[in-house]
């Protein structure tokens, strides 16, 4: 007869365990307030926290530890006791929490779980990073026993589809009897899977997609308002800029392989803005002409942004007459494109067109009234016209709004230097 092996005790380990359930939850609320203080992301992520329930406790501490549970009269400690899960928008955004961690904690182990998959198979991808319990987040009162060393949180990374996978397998294979051999079911459970990534690698192509328009949006944007500064500037007696239009441009590399005639549209507009970045306007001026001739749908609002680029770009050559004629067309595709009605008034006030360009500037702020610069371009307008209390009022609105650079102050300078004249 073989000696019997010693077996755990359940209710002692039950009670044992138990007895850290405050501490786990103070340690994990702490860490908690710590991640949210130290990750930042674009996408503003979720977080989910969880103490391992004593039932799955027991059962992974018979799998993996059975000796030590039988033995020990401490605690014996698993990796994934206190969880946190950051779940974000975007696959982007996965590095940037992991490299985040790296740097604000003090990180024992990083798993990555499914990156060897083959796409056959169907388990989740997601990003363990294990890290040590901060000081700053362990609890204030000496406890008996003490919180073992051993201890630490793990922190899963995953975007929200991955998480959602994540929670379904969760049930119906972790928690489920699932027959491995079972073909039909395992396509199925693979096809969503793939589904699911593929859908993820999409979102993220799009998230590329508005980064780089954002990012060239805005810098032909403030080529246009630069230009237009540098009149006022002039006038005022103000330094002009010496701007380096191409030093400036987005970093940007578009698809050079493809002739203009085989792009999508998408890629034909980020390829026009391009050239508008670096000061190559007669190609920029080409490409949004074709885009224009291609009869884009839905035709009025696509039609509306295309000709107020273009606007711009002729604006940038000092070709006036045909900014204002896109101007134009883009406001009779998109009536309630303020930016437009903007961009109209500015042509006019540098062709000296006052009152044209106050008419401009008010149908702007009828449609969106809380715009700083508008104000000021009016403001500047109504100074030109010798209506200097309307200026003083415009200035005034554009300072509410936060707006009060050299322009402004200078304006305002002149403005009250006709009322100490007496006007």
């Amino acid at each position: 007869m073989t000696e019997q092996q010693d077996l755990p005790n359940k209710l002692e380990i039950q009670r044992l365990y138990e007895s850290y359930a405050p501490v786990f939850n103070e340690v994990l609320a702490n860490i908690e307030a710590k991640l949210k203080a130290s990750i930042k992301i674009a996408s503003i992520p979720t977080f989910k926290t969880r103490i391992k329930s004593f039932t799955s406790y027991y059962k992974k501490i018979l799998r993996q530890k059975p000796k030590e549970a039988a033995e020990s009269k401490s605690l014996v400690t698993l990796t994934d006791m206190i969880g946190i899960r950051v779940i974000c928008a975007f696959l982007e955004d996965l590095d940037i929490v992991e490299q985040q961690l790296v740097t604000y904690f003090n990180v024992k182990e990083i798993e990555r779980k499914g990156a060897q998959q083959s796409f056959r198979e169907f388990g989740y991808e997601s990003v363990h990073v294990l890290i040590a319990i901060p000081e700053d987040c362990k609890p204030k009162k000496e406890l008996d026993p003490p919180l073992p060393d051993e201890v630490v949180c793990e922190i899963q990374i995953r975007t929200i589809l991955q998480d959602a996978w994540a929670e379904v397998e969760h049930e119906l294979i972790y928690k489920s009897e699932f027959n491995p051999f079972d073909k039909p079911l395992r396509r199925k459970l693979a096809s969503i899977n793939a589904s699911l990534t593929l859908a993820d690698t999409i979102f993220q192509e799009i998230r590329d997609y508005q980064n780089r328009l954002q990012s060239e949006l805005g810098t032909r944007r403030n080529t246009f308002y630069n230009k237009a500064d540098d009149f006022t500037n002039k006038e005022f007696g103000l330094p002009q800029e010496n701007r380096d239009l191409k030093a400036s441009a987005a970093i940007y590399s578009p698809q050079n392989d493809l002739p203009y005639s085989k792009k999508s549209i998408d890629e034909l507009v980020l390829s026009a803005l391009h050239e508008h970045n670096l000061a190559n306007f007669d190609k920029a001026i080409e490409i949004y002409t074709q885009i224009i001739n291609s009869k884009p749908t839905p035709p009025p609002v696509v039609l509306g942004v295309i000709y107020k680029h273009r606007g711009m770009a002729y604006f940038a050559q000092s070709m006036y007459d045909k900014a204002l004629e896109d101007f134009r067309a883009s406001v009779a595709d998109d009536p309630k494109g303020f930016r437009a009605l903007y961009y109209e008034g500015i042509v006019c006030s540098v062709q000296d067109k006052n009152q044209e360009a106050i008419e401009c500037f008010n149908k702007s702020l009828e449609i969106d009234a809380f715009q700083s610069h508008v104000y000021y371009r009016r403001a500047l307008a109504y100074f030109n016209l010798g209506e200097y209390k309307k200026s003083l009022a415009d200035i005034a609105s554009a300072e509410n709004l936060g707006l009060n650079d050299e322009e402004v102050k200078a304006l305002k300078a002149k403005v009250l230097k006709k009322f100490d004249m007496g006007m």
